[in-house]
């Protein structure tokens, strides 16, 4: 979880330095920049099972992406996700695959004690 959230602030700094200082000076109106990137990672960890991917386009105010995990309970989750300035963030979320729950002692038999 580390790795992701450094790669993800790496990207974070190389987009922002890019659009704050690349081709723009620092004392330009920004409002008028036209931001664009594209970027992509994944995850496939076969000791852990961690499996998980990203991907992100930018042009302009148009956002599209999609990310995929693979959850606890053995199903794989699909989110197609769109943003823009008219209909705001727009998500699609698809569930593969069936549940399965390791059979064993249940949670409601456990003594709680606060």
């Amino acid at each position: 979880m580390f790795k992701i959230t450094l790669l993800i602030a790496c990207l974070s700094v190389v987009v922002s330095a890019h659009y704050y200082g690349g081709e723009h000076s620092h004392h330009e109106d920004h409002h008028h920049s036209h931001p664009k990137y594209k970027f992509e990672y994944g995850v496939k960890d076969g000791h852990t099972k961690d499996h998980k991917s990203q991907w992100e386009h930018r042009d302009g105010d148009l956002v599209k992406g999609q990310y995929t995990l693979d959850e606890a309970d053995g199903t794989h989750r699909v989110v197609d996700y769109t943003s823009d300035h008219k209909t705001g963030f727009q998500a699609h979320i698809l569930r593969k695959g069936h549940a399965h729950h390791p059979h064993g002692e249940s949670y409601v038999k456990i003594d709680q004690h606060y």
